[in-house]
């Protein structure tokens, strides 16, 4: 009998995973994972922890399986939280949930299993893994995407390396989510009904200002709204002597100053607004809704578009660097001068979308045939062959 740990989040996911595991003559083990103490910025009505834990710890004792708490606080403050501050502080937009995937859930707790004695650790995510055997006997793993397109999470994982996948299981993968809710009803387990949660991984819903704001301090700046046709959303046509010149052109996002709108507004700190966002602008009197188009950290300044077909949100091109490129695949991986066609996308839930791969000295451009809305600095992009996730990156 092969041995499982099952991260039971106190969700009807992770529950029915457990569930079809010891079906299928795993021996399983349910591990709740513990990764916050501050209530003062959770909103504990939604979704607590305690809730959370004691509903994992009644469907362990349904199905008859060892449970236990992890408190994984002190790891999540430093490889999530600190992270998040830092990057809302240089302007960027983090993504937890994909952070909170490589470091916390198949790093730390994959650890805390093995010490366990597992063989393999599993979740509740709505995505598959294949394997490719290789002519040497080895095995290559693919993170494939979940058959319930609606809720495929493959985008969550896009950091995971093939070491990761070799202990990884995806039970509920080949589902659709009303199959989940069905087989947690029919046996009976107390989640089967229980609301997705939509907070931070294992976490629950934060505010998120309040969360900024206990680091990041509160400071009044200015809203400018920059119209339409300013000249550097319409740059005139350039020949380019190589395909790097002409992405390198396209990539580049625009540069605002004051001067090139008008003042419409306040707002307490650039760093806790995002591209592309439009709720807690609070400026009203314009035709269309505001949509924030750029943030300026180190002046403080937020630029706003009006509507959601402003010039100032879309973009073609984005690079990613070295550093923060990823393979899963990393038998697919590029080299300099190297392109490839994939279909790719730059936020969970987003339709995937044809792009170009260029690999070029320093990192990647990733060439969009249509262009992108807010293409946010610190999140992810994700490319895909067909329904296999290849690698991923942050975009710089």
């Amino acid at each position: 009998m092969k041995r499982v740990v099952v991260g039971l989040s106190g969700g009807v996911d992770s529950s029915v995973a457990a569930y079809l595991l010891k079906e299928q003559g795993y021996e399983v083990i349910g591990l709740f994972m513990k990764n916050w103490h501050d209530d003062s910025v959770t909103i504990s009505e939604e979704c607590p922890w305690l809730e959370d834990s004691n509903d994992a710890l009644i469907v362990a004792e349904k199905l008859g399986i060892p449970f236990q708490t992890v408190d994984l606080s002190v790891e999540y403050k430093e490889k999530i939280v600190d992270y998040m501050f830092k990057e809302y502080e240089m302007g960027r937009t983090p993504n937890p949930d994909v952070l909170c995937n490589r470091e916390i859930k198949f790093d730390v707790f994959l650890k805390i299993a093995l010490q366990l004695g597992a063989d393999y650790v599993a979740t509740g995510h709505y995505c598959r893994k294949g394997t490719i055997k290789n002519a040497d006997g080895s095995e290559t793993y693919q993170l494939l995407s979940g058959a319930d397109t609606n809720k495929d999470q493959s985008y969550f994982l896009c950091q995971l390396s093939q070491e990761q996948l070799s202990k990884t299981l995806f039970p509920i993968g080949e589902l659709q989510k009303p199959e989940v809710r069905k087989i947690a009803a029919a046996n009976n387990l107390i989640t089967a009904d229980k609301k997705d949660s939509q907070g931070l991984c294992f976490i629950g819903k934060v505010r998120l200002p309040e969360f900024l704001q206990q680091k990041l301090k509160p400071k009044k700046g200015i809203i400018v709204e920059v119209p339409a046709a300013a000249v550097q959303l319409h740059r005139s046509q350039v020949k380019f002597d190589s395909k790097e010149a002409e992405l390198a052109y396209t990539s580049e996002k625009p540069i605002y100053h004051i001067e090139d709108g008008k003042v419409v507004g306040e707002h307490q700190g650039a760093h806790y607004f995002t591209k592309g966002q439009r709720k807690g602008l609070d400026v009203g009197g314009t035709k269309e809704p505001l949509f924030v188009i750029e943030t300026d950290v180190s002046e403080n300044v937020i630029y706003t578009g009006q509507g959601k077909n402003h010039p100032g949100l879309y973009r073609r091109t984005l690079f990613v660097t070295d550093a923060e490129l990823h393979w899963v695949r990393p038998d697919l991986a590029l080299k300099v001068d190297e392109t490839l066609e994939v279909i790719a996308r730059i936020r969970y839930r987003q339709a995937l979308e044809k792009a170009t791969l260029y690999k070029v000295d320093g990192g990647l451009y990733v060439d969009f045939e249509e262009k992108q809305s807010a293409i946010t600095e610190g999140q992810f992009v994700a490319w895909y062959i067909e329904d296999e996730l290849i690698g991923s990156g942050v975009i710089s």
